[in-house]
């Protein structure tokens, strides 16, 4: 009976962690896709401040070029 018993606990156990991890995988995309998100209308708001667009922006930008 103990060697069911613990073998019955042990897969709850690992059901609940994949599930556990399941959850934090979506919370993470979730998180990913938002910043993503927030980064693109960011740059398109500089472009359309400064007239550079997002690809001069990331290059010459960083290089220091106009």
């Amino acid at each position: 009976m103990d060697s069911a018993s613990s073998s019955q606990d042990q897969w709850f156990q690992e059901a609940a962690a994949a599930q556990i991890k399941t959850e934090r995988m979506s919370r993470a995309e979730l998180l990913n896709g938002r910043v993503a998100m927030l980064g693109f209308v960011i740059g398109v708001l500089t472009e359309a401040i400064t007239g550079h667009g997002i690809v001069s922006q990331l290059t010459f930008g960083l290089l220091g070029l106009n």
